[in-house]
């Protein structure tokens, strides 16, 4: 507008061509005219009225000000981006412009700035909005209007501002006015909220203003829009203001403005707001609609963060209070009649949940007592919505335990008041909210059918005052029955009012009519249950199945409370048809019947003493039973005696607990509790039937099956009335006296638990806490907490406890019971277990706070305290399921991160942490992980459960942080050294397992080496999921080739895995494939890759030749593997030695292909283990063919030899050093191949062990004895000893080589396979070998030493096998077998076979230990004429007659194998 051009008649152009201004021009008029006073303010009136109508201030500061002021501009003035505004255009010259603006147009300089302000400010709301219906500003807008309001502070600081005039002029723009400005407004102090609306003249149309705004502004919060915190701010600011103006006391301003609008606005705002809600919620709004999200919004403003600093004011309470009488009134459509109907469908699961919140929000803010007297004020004073009403009131039932009280006692005024007055709408009011509040089931209300009984089921009801109430109550309950459900008819003819005879008329009436409603809705009267659950979904229940459920409830009623329910005694009474034609067969349906007599047959005994059961009835239940047996003689033993003895001690036990209870709250009764203790202990071991004597004897320690407890049905109710009784007396005691003033009552209850009824007290418990747990009510939490305390208390009195295979050898005492049954596994069970231990921690602290400090820890066990330290925190976290975790995943692993680092990691050691040392944290993990696996709680205990690694899925969790402090162990050490050890020591994982291995106990019988073969398993898994790092380190050294980590892993492998992880002279895959590739890695980063592997290999060959057996064995598998990672690093080919293992198998491979085998390459024994793998995989009939082989090999080796010494003989002669050369390699092969079929043959004998021992062997033992027996052939063919394959010691090479590959209970079963090949002796063998009289008869003796010790039943065959390997299936007749082949070959043996027997005798017990006396009396068995020097003849052996030699060797291995049998037992 500055550079506005008007014609030139307008523009006043001068002679000089000059323009003149607007002041000029006026001033011009001015003096044309007559100075007429009356007319001049008549001008200046108008031109104010004109001005203030259609100013434009920035061409009016131009005119004003000239050509010097054209760069002064609104525009810039708002523009935050420019600095104009604050170089040469500052607020005080703008101010000052404006004041001689205002005194030369005659206008206030405030009315003029307000103006301007508003003008300006309609400019920033007109921009460009993002919605239709946009409340916020965008950024550009906020910034500007920032820039505005600096300047209107400016104006109202120096008094240059029209508040009033602003909030008028800010009206005239109200459809473009954002909601957003008039908050800035109010908040930074330029006009307020109150000002604001006070000057509005249509309160009606603000109000709906207001209310438009907030509709839009709650739906951007709700969709997450960019600045929702600001809008947050705004509607936290707004309600905040209509709350505390709308609901004050004196809403009296004290201001300029009138201070009766304000209050009328804000509550007419929250009002429409609230109605908005509910119609909303009443037309089904949609979920996640716009709709929707408003209302959820607005029903957020009810909390307590919304309303701020006014929370501490009387107005919220007040603004509740209105808001509860507006959702209780609004649109009372519904009548009583539909509410009765319908009610059903209104509990608090089915309400719909935005108003069930709006409900819990006001709850906050109201006391039970103030909603519950509001309610009834409501109901009594207005019409209402029905539906609201009774969610209402299901809410207050569900949420408040107090409310169950109070509704009740406001449901009997209004009874009181009904039938005294005949007032209908209280009789309405209290059905209605009796029968909702039952809707929410027995915890929150008594039933419907209870309440009914007690209300009108005795003289004392309301009906029994006159003849007028009875009236009025039948006419009441008449006038429902069209609308009544079958389930309130059902309770009011099966539990009629009490009526007096001359007025039976009037209920017989009703109850006709009920009845012809159910027939006309075709229910039946019969169809309802004994504990009908009328809060259901479903209608009615089908009577054979509610009976079923009838059954069920009844007798567990009848285990708590060992009496048969009253509600079957009343049924048996007042609804006899259903009670026997259908209760009754539900409950006699026949079966086998237990040995043990359960609960069931103990309640059926208990009806037909009580006359329940119909003899007829009873004695078909019985015949029925009987038939169901497989045999009829067994019959009988299902069926329990008469416990008629056992009912009558056990109701005397129930009285004198009742009557204990009765003395807790009385004090005056204090001093007779100790008799009342000592009755009932005496009735409690009658109700047991334990004697007098019983008591007496002392129980050294208590058998308790944690996983599963189980009690007879008589110790069951005994033991379950001591400690219901317990708990009550406990809640009792305390409602009078705090615990350290209860006296010793507690004490002396718990000491009658001490006797010989603890251990059912105990196994009880079990079933209570670690079985029931979570369900247990807070009574019984606090009760059992408190007997916890108090076996503490006592804890030098009592027994340990043997909890099963977690603790075999020690056990427990009874406060540390606890620890076992408190589990931590689930979220039930996780926060079930907080309140136990919080409980009994407060109980201990009130009952001893006079005590100190250790008696107070005395009658604590630490598992209920929590301390934990690293190692019990451990052990709680390896319980977690993840699948029922409190804690998602991700939680779950930050949760361990933090505690491990950052919470036990830098603790101290004496506080229960680490000393910051990750070594240590490490150490006790993997012992945490050892434990968990061993511990009962590890493993479902289920009939098919399996052990799999750590039992749980939770281990993993706690793998993984194990692998992150191994990892983070090995970027700590010094690059110079390798990685987790130092070059005397090696990796303190393989310390943890030789440490715990020493701890094992050591021995073969079964149950040691199952404990120690699942020790070594864990040990196994425990590596796989490590670096292979750990097993051989991350480089080799120069200096150091063999690191300590090599040694300690042979070592490990050499003692135990060897014994326990390998089957058949190898390895499992997974360990040997991990050793592999940490060894390539460690040796690809030393400085000559290849020498180091082949240095490696080759020790191993010495020192672990185990782990190149497995390679062989795995090789196909391994081979790739292997072969990609040397190439990824090296382009040379495979190391020599690993070449050799590659040489081996292909070996192996052409061997048994049908073509010519190719040579063996060395060294002999990898050759034949490579082979024996090989022959594994053929076919039996294959196997003797291809062995040929061997054979022809040896014909070629002797003409070779032939050959070469003829033609040295001849043309040689003077080549004498390559003679030697040629000669060396020629016996070498031969050798070689010699030496090839002996290892040949002892991998063949354990192979054959392995068959025998391994129940899932891929190896039958009959094609296993087919291989040693072609190989022995082989062996007698060619005259190659193989004795010494049977007396392998570790001071002789081979015996160090191959005690290393076979496992040690294969070596000690080579007797077993010697005499197992009794037949594939060759005879002339037997008498040429010096040696093999000697070791036949060591074998003999060391088979009848493994007999006495049990261990040849290991190698019985299998079963599901048809196995005969001739005879021997039987270890006995092995032994026969065996002692018969000695006593025939004895006599046949030379004389210098005997040499070495006294050798033989002395190596095996009792021979060892005998004296002269035992030597004389062993050799007086010898024929006449025989003296022995060392068991060596001077006689010639020939001078025998067979006879002879044969009585002589029978009675002296049968001497032996006596003394040998003795001396084992004495042993022993």
């Amino acid at each position: 507008m500055a550079g506005l051009q008007v014609p030139n008649s307008a523009s006043g152009q001068g002679p000089g061509g000059r323009r003149r201004s607007w002041a000029e021009l006026l001033a011009g008029r001015l003096k044309r005219q007559k100075c007429n006073p009356e007319r001049a303010q008549k001008l200046k009136d108008s031109a104010v009225r004109l001005l203030r109508s259609h100013q434009d201030l920035t061409a009016l500061l131009l005119e004003v000000e000239g050509p010097p002021c054209k760069k002064l501009s609104l525009s810039k003035l708002i523009d935050c981006d420019s600095s104009e505004i604050y170089a040469n255009h500052s607020s005080s010259f703008i101010g000052s412009t404006l004041q001689d603006q205002a005194s030369r147009l005659g206008v206030p300089v405030g009315v003029l700035s307000a103006g301007m302000v508003a003008s300006s400010v309609g400019q920033v709301c007109t921009a460009a909005a993002e919605t239709s219906h946009p409340v916020l500003l965008t950024v550009e807008q906020r910034k500007k209007l920032s820039s505005l309001l600096e300047f209107a502070q400016y104006l109202l600081a120096h008094s240059m501002f029209s508040r009033l005039s602003f909030c008028q002029e800010l009206w005239k723009i109200q459809n473009s006015l954002l909601l957003e400005v008039v908050w800035h407004l109010h908040v930074q102090g330029i006009v307020s909220l109150e000002e604001l609306l006070e000057s509005h003249p249509d309160m009606h149309a603000v109000g709906a203003w207001l209310f438009r705004n907030l509709c839009c502004l709650c739906e951007q919060i709700e969709a997450s829009c960019q600045h929702a915190d600001v809008a947050r701010a705004m509607l936290s600011d707004f309600v905040q203001m209509f709350v505390l103006r709308g609901f004050q006391k004196n809403s009296d301003l004290r201001r300029t403005v009138e201070p009766e609008k304000m209050p009328q606005v804000a509550v007419d705002v929250l009002q429409r707001m609230l109605i908005f809600a509910l119609d909303a919620l009443a037309a089904g709004v949609q979920e996640e609609s716009s709709t929707h999200k408003t209302v959820r919004c607005w029903f957020g403003v009810f909390s307590g963060h919304m309303l701020g600093s006014v929370i501490s004011t009387d107005s919220p309470k007040r603004f509740f209070s209105h808001t509860l009488t507006q959702i209780l009134t609004h649109s009372p459509l519904l009548k009583a009649s539909d509410a009765v109907q319908m009610q059903r469908e209104w509990s608090f699961a089915r309400t719909h949940p935005l108003l069930t919140a709006l409900y819990r929000r006001l709850f906050v803010m109201l006391s039970p007592e103030e909603l519950v007297g509001h309610l009834q004020e409501v109901l009594e004073t207005q019409e209402v919505h029905w539906q609201r009403v009774l969610s209402l009131v299901s809410a207050l039932v569900v949420c408040f335990p107090e409310a169950q009280q109070l509704l009740g006692d406001w449901v009997a005024r209004l009874m009181a008041q009904a039938f005294e007055s005949c007032q209908l709408d209280s009789m309405v009011t209290a059905f209605l909210v009796v029968r909702q509040a039952a809707l929410e089931g027995p915890s929150a209300f008594q039933s419907y059918a209870d309440w009914f009984k007690a209300s009108f089921g005795s003289t004392r009801g309301y009906h029994g005052c006159s003849k007028k109430a009875l009236v009025f109550l039948f006419t009441f309950l008449s006038d429902l029955v069209p609308f009544e459900s079958p389930r309130y008819l059902q309770v009011h003819i099966l539990h009629p009012p009490l009526v007096p005879s001359k007025y039976r008329s009037l209920l017989t009436d009703y109850i006709s009519l009920a009845k012809t409603r159910l027939a006309d809705l075709k229910v039946s009267i019969e169809s309802m249950g004994l504990y009908e659950d009328l809060s259901s979904a479903g209608d009615i229940t089908e009577p054979h199945s509610q009976a079923l459920q009838d059954v069920e409830k009844a007798i567990m009623v009848f285990e708590h409370t060992g009496k048969i329910p009253v509600t079957v005694m009343e049924a048996s009474i007042f609804r006899r048809p259903y009670y026997v034609s259908h209760f009754l067969p539900a409950l006699l349906t026949p079966r086998v019947l237990p040995k043990v007599p359960d609960s069931r047959v103990a309640f059926i005994e208990s009806l037909k003493r009580a006359d329940k059961i119909p003899p007829s009835l009873y004695s078909t239940y019985c015949q029925a039973c009987s038939a169901a047996e497989e045999k009829p003689g067994d019959a009988a033993l299902g069926v329990r005696a008469e416990p008629s003895s056992a009912e009558e001690p056990l109701e005397q036990l129930t009285a004198a607990l009742v009557e204990l209870r009765s003395s807790m709250t009385d004090p005056s009764q204090s001093d007779v509790i100790s008799a009342q203790v000592a009755v009932i202990s005496e009735r409690l071991r009658a109700a047991l039937g334990h004697n007098e004597d019983d008591s007496s004897a002392e129980i050294s320690k208590i058998q308790l099956s944690i996983n599963a407890p189980r009690l007879e049905p008589r110790e069951y109710t005994a033991v379950d009335l001591l400690l219901t009784s317990f708990c009550q007396n406990l809640m009792a005691a305390s409602s009078v006296a705090p615990p350290e003033r209860q006296g010793p009552w507690a004490t002396l209850f718990m000491r009658t638990m001490c006797g010989c009824v603890l251990p059912a007290v105990l196994t009880r418990l079990c079933q209570l806490l670690h079985h029931q747990g979570p369900s247990l009510s807070a009574p019984h939490v606090l009760g059992l907490a408190a007997l916890a305390v108090h076996l503490g208390e006592s804890r030098s009195a009592l027994p340990e406890v043997d909890v099963g295979p977690s603790a075999p050898d020690a056990g427990l005492p009874v406060p540390a019971l606890f620890d076992s049954l408190l589990t931590c596994r689930t979220r039930d069970s996780l926060l079930f277990c907080l309140k136990f231990c919080t409980a009994a921690i407060s109980y201990s602290l009130c009952k001893f706070s006079s005590q100190s400090r250790d008696i107070l820890h005395s009658c604590l066990s630490p598992g209920l305290i929590k301390k934990l330290t690293y190692q019990d925190w451990l052990h709680l976290e390896l319980e977690i399921q993840p699948e029922a975790d409190a804690l998602s995943d991700t939680e779950r692993q930050d949760f361990h991160q933090w505690a491990i680092y950052e919470h036990f990691l830098p603790k101290s050691s004496a506080s229960g942490g680490c000393d910051g040392d990750l070594e240590a944290a490490c150490t006790v993990l993997v012992n945490a992980l050892m434990d968990f696996h061993h511990s009962s709680r590890s493993y479902d205990h289920s009939e098919n459960s399996n052990l799999v690694f750590g039992g749980r899925t939770g281990n993993e969790d706690i793998i993984s942080r194990l692998q992150e402090m191994v990892a983070d162990l090995e970027l700590q050490q010094d690059p110079s050294v390798p990685l987790g050890h130092t070059p005397s020591q090696g990796h303190f994982l393989f310390g943890i397992f030789c440490r715990r291995l020493q701890a094992l106990t050591s021995g073969w019988n079964v149950a040691a080496r199952l404990q120690r073969q699942r020790e070594l398993l864990m040990y196994k898994r425990i590596l796989l999921r490590l670096p292979s790092s750990v097993l051989c380190g991350s480089s080799f050294q120069a200096e150091q080739p063999i690191t300590a980590r090599c040694e300690q892993f042979f070592h490990l492998v050499n003692s135990e895995m060897r014994n326990f992880c390998s089957h058949g002279g190898a390895l499992t895959q997974d360990i040997t494939a991990h050793f592999f590739r940490g060894l390539l890695n460690a040796c690809l980063r030393s400085r000559d890759p290849s020498l180091t592997v082949d240095f490696i290999l080759a020790k191993c060959q010495t020192k672990c030749p185990l782990i190149l057996t497995s390679a062989l064995l795995w090789w196909p598998s391994l081979e790739p593997v292997l072969l990609c990672q040397w190439r990824r690093h090296c382009q040379s080919p495979l190391p020599r030695e690993l070449q050799k293992l590659q040489g081996g198998r292909q070996f192996a491979s052409d061997f048994l292909s049908p073509d010519a085998a190719s040579p063996a390459p060395n060294p002999a024994w990898l050759s034949a283990a490579a082979l024996h793998f090989a022959i594994q995989q053929v076919r039996e009939e294959n196997i003797r063919k291809q062995l040929t082989k061997l054979d022809c090999e040896r014909e070629e080796a002797r003409e070779e030899i032939l050959l070469l010494t003829l033609f040295s003989q001849a043309w040689f002669q003077s080549m004498q050093l390559l003679w030697a050369c040629l000669m060396s390699c020629v016996f070498l092969k031969t050798n070689m191949r010699l030496g090839l079929l002996v290892f040949l043959f002892f991998f063949s004998l354990m192979g054959l062990l392995s068959s025998h021992l391994t129940s899932n062997s891929a190896t039958d033992p009959s094609k296993a004895l087919d291989v040693c027996a072609a190989v022995l052939e082989c062996l007698e063919k060619r005259k190659i000893s193989w004795l010494a394959l049977f007396q392998l010691t570790e001071s002789d090479r081979l015996g160090r080589l191959l005690l290393r590959v076979a496992p040690d209970q294969h070596t000690r079963l080579l007797p077993f396979t010697f005499y197992s090949l009794l037949s594939c002796f060759h005879d002339d063998a037997a008498i040429r070998e010096e040696a093999f009289l000697h070791v036949a008869v060591d074998m003999y003796l060391r088979l009848v030493q493994l007999f006495v010790a049990g261990d040849t039943s290991t190698v019985s065959p299998p079963a599901g096998r048809s196995l005969e390997l001739q005879g021997q299936g039987n270890p006995v007749e092995l032994i026969t077998k065996a002692r018969l082949f000695l006593l025939q070959l004895i006599p046949r043996c030379p004389k210098k076979s005997f040499s070495h027997i006294a050798e033989v005798t002395s190596r095996h017990p009792p021979w060892a230990t005998w004296g002269t006396r035992e030597i004389t009396a062993a050799w007086a068995t010898c024929p006449p004429g025989w003296q022995c020097e060392a068991t060596v003849s001077a006689r010639a052996p020939s001078l025998w007659s067979e006879a002879q030699w044969t009585a002589w060797a029978e009675d002296l291995l049968l001497s032996h194998s006596c003394w040998l049998i003795v001396g084992t037992a004495t042993q022993r």
